[in-house]
């Protein structure tokens, strides 16, 4: 996948376009990625007795992959991931627009 956890996304199709958020989570084998305070959904939890009150949740919803660019703090854009190969023969990330390498 183009994004990994812990990176910074820029969302660019759908109800919450132009908003960036942190990817908390990927979901390789579905292509979806969870990003904080993107897609947020509700649900309505039934108290289950004294100690566990019920009430109304708000969770962080999986979206598709393809929704997602990776946002690049040097250019503040989204842009497209493209892959090389350092000099030790390790492959990494790198930012198609300014050649940045992603991967620490």
């Amino acid at each position: 996948m183009h994004v990994k956890s812990g990176d910074k996304v820029v969302v660019i199709s759908g109800k919450n376009i132009n908003k960036t958020g942190k990817v908390l989570r990927v979901l390789p084998k579905e292509n979806r990625v969870i990003v904080e305070g993107i897609n947020m959904l509700t649900k309505h939890k039934k108290a289950g007795g004294p100690t566990q009150p019920g009430g109304i949740i708000k969770y962080e919803g999986p979206i598709n992959a393809s929704k997602v660019m990776y946002y690049c703090e040097k250019d503040k854009t989204g842009v497209r991931v493209g892959y090389s190969f350092l000099a030790d023969g390790k492959k990494v990330r790198v930012c198609k627009k300014c050649g940045e390498v992603l991967d620490k």
